[in-house]
C-alpha cells in the first residue's frame, strides 16, 4: 500500500496555496512558474519530431510516400528502444542527483538532435540523430513526469496534472501552428524547400536552449529526500518493479503502456496521414506539412478544452474509477477514427479527430494522476522511471505495428489498434476497482472521493 493511503489528506500548512493549488512544502511560486513553462516547452518541442521527420523524408531525402509509414514507425521504434534502456537509469539518478539539471540536460540534447536532423543524407544517419533525440526526450520527459508528482499536495494532484496538461497542449499547439507553419511561410518569402527546413530546425534548436535555461535556474534544486533518508542504489534500482505489487501501480503501468502509445500514434500518424494524403494530391512538401499539422491541431485543441473538466473529475472521484473513465474515452476516440475516409475533409473528418484528442488526453492524465498518487516519496523517481519505461514499450509496440498497418492496410488501422488496447486497460481498471480500490482521500473528516 502506498504511503499516500496511510494518512488523511489534510492540507499541509508548510506548503503554499496558489489559487486552487496546494503546493508541496518547499515548492515556491517561482518553481511553479518554471514548471508551467517547462510543461509548455518540453512536450510541445518533443512533438516537433513528427514535423521534422516529414520535412526530412520529403524535402531532403525525397522518400516515396508509400514507404514513409514504415520508416516513421521504425524511427519511433528506435526511439523507444533507446528510452527503455535509459528510463530506469534516469529514474534512479532523479532520486540521487535531482530533477532540474537532468531536465535541462535533456532539453539541450534534444535541441542538438534537431540541429543535426536535416543534415542526414541517409536513413541510417537519420536514425543516429533520432537516437540522440531519444536520449534528450527520455531524460527531459522522465524528469517532467517526476516533477509533476513532486510539486502538488495530494488534494491538488489532479488539478496540477490538469494544469500541466493545459500547458502541454498549449505547447503542442504553438509548435504545430508556428514551427509547423514556418516552412510554408519561408517558402512563400522566397526560400527553397531545403533552406526553409534548415531555418525551421535552427529555430527549434533555439527554443530547446531557452527551455533548458528555465529548467536549470527555475525548478527546485536537489531531491525530495534528505541525505539520511535516501535509499541505497541497490534498493532504488529494484523498487520500481517491486512497486507493481500494488495493484493500482500495476494498473498505472498498464495505462502508461497504452496512453504513451496513444500520444505517439496521435502525433506521428495524424500528421503523416495528412501529409501523405496531400502529397498524393500533388501538393508541395511544405504545403503538405501545413495541411497535415491541422489534423493534430484539431485533436490537440479538443483535448486542451477537455483538460479542466477531466482535472476536476480526477480530484472528485476515486482515481481507479477515473482511470476506467479515461481509458473508455480513449477507446471510443481511437475507434471512431476508423470512420474517417478523407483526413483533409473539414466537415466530415475533423469531429472524429476532436473526439480522438479528448480520448488521448484523458488516458494520459488518468495514468499520470494515478501514478503520482501511488508512488512512494523516497522511491518516486525510480517508480516513475518504470512507469515511463512501460510507456516506452507501449510506444515501441504501437509504432512498429502501427507503421506496418499504416502502409499495408489503411492509415486508420493504427488508431483502431490503440482503441482496442485502451479498451483492454479499461476492463483491467474495473477489476482493480473491485479488488483494490485504495482508501478514500479525505479533506478533514469528509470523504471527497467516491
Amino acid at each position: 500500500m502506498s504511503e499516500r493511503n496511510d494518512q488523511n489528506q489534510i492540507a499541509d500548512p508548510d506548503g503554499i496555496k496558489f489559487g486552487f493549488l496546494w503546493l508541496a512544502p518547499g515548492i515556491s511560486r517561482g518553481n511553479l512558474y518554471a514548471f508551467i513553462y517547462t510543461a509548455f516547452s518540453t512536450i510541445g518541442l518533443l512533438t516537433f519530431i513528427s514535423i521534422a521527420t516529414t520535412l526530412v523524408l520529403n524535402s531532403h531525402l525525397q522518400i516515396p510516400t508509400d514507404q514513409q509509414g514504415t520508416i516513421s514507425g521504425r524511427l519511433v521504434f528506435v526511439t523507444e528502444i533507446t528510452q527503455i534502456l535509459l528510463f530506469g537509469v534516469v529514474g534512479v539518478m532523479a532520486d540521487r542527483v535531482g530533477r532540474s539539471h537532468l531536465l535541462a540536460i535533456g532539453m539541450i540534447v534534444m535541441g542538438l538532435s534537431y540541429l543535426f536532423y536535416p543534415f542526414a543524407d541517409s536513413i541510417g544517419e537519420l536514425t543516429f540523430y533520432r537516437i540522440l533525440y531519444a536520449v534528450g526526450l527520455g531524460t527531459s520527459t522522465g524528469m517532467l513526469a517526476t516533477i509533476t508528482t513532486d510539486y502538488p499536495q495530494e488534494q491538488s494532484r489532479g488539478k496540477l496534472v490538469a494544469l500541466g496538461g493545459v500547458f502541454n497542449g498549449t505547447g503542442v499547439l504553438v509548435v504545430i501552428m508556428l514551427l509547423g507553419g514556418l516552412p510554408k511561410m519561408l517558402v512563400g518569402a522566397g526560400y527553397d524547400e531545403i533552406t526553409a527546413s534548415l531555418y525551421t530546425h535552427y529555430t527549434t534548436f533555439g527554443c530547446c536552449m531557452l527551455g533548458a535555461l528555465v529548467a536549470w535556474f527555475g525548478l527546485k534544486k536537489g531531491v525530495p529526500a534528505k541525505h539520511e533518508e535516501q535509499l541505497p542504489l541497490s534498493r532504488l534500482a529494484a523498487s520500481g518493479l517491486r512497486a507493481a505489487s500494488n495493484p493500482r501501480i500495476a494498473l498505472a503501468y498498464a495505462a502508461a503502456f497504452v496512453a504513451r502509445g496513444d500520444l505517439v500514434i496521435l502525433g506521428t500518424f495524424t500528421i503523416l496521414w495528412g501529409v501523405t494524403a496531400a502529397v498524393d494530391q500533388g501538393i508541395d512538401p511544405s504545403e503538405a506539412v501545413s495541411r497535415g499539422r491541422l489534423i493534430l491541431a484539431v485533436a490537440s485543441t479538443a483535448g486542451l478544452l477537455w483538460i479542466p473538466i477531466m482535472g476536476t473529475i480526477m480530484d472528485r472521484f476515486n482515481r481507479v474509477t477515473t482511470m476506467f473513465i479515461c481509458m473508455t474515452l480513449g477507446a471510443v476516440g481511437y475507434l471512431c477514427v476508423g470512420l474517417v475516409e478523407d483526413p483533409l475533409a473539414l466537415g466530415t473528418a475533423w469531429p472524429y479527430f476532436a473526439l480522438l484528442g479528448v480520448g488521448q488526453i484523458s488516458a494520459f492524465l488518468g495514468a499520470q494522476t494515478l501514478i503520482g498518487q501511488e508512488a512512494p516519496r523516497l522511491e518516486r523517481g525510480a517508480v516513475v522511471g518504470v512507469f515511463n519505461t512501460s510507456g516506452a514499450i507501449g510506444i515501441l509496440v504501437s509504432s512498429w505495428f502501427g507503421g506496418m498497418l499504416f502502409d499495408s492496410i489503411a492509415p486508420a488501422a493504427p488508431f483502431i489498434l490503440i482503441g482496442f488496447m485502451n479498451g483492454a486497460v479499461a476492463l483491467l481498471a474495473i477489476i482493480v476497482r473491485i479488488k483494490s480500490p485504495g482508501l478514500a482521500v479525505r479533506r478533514g473528516k469528509h470523504p471527497d472521493f467516491i
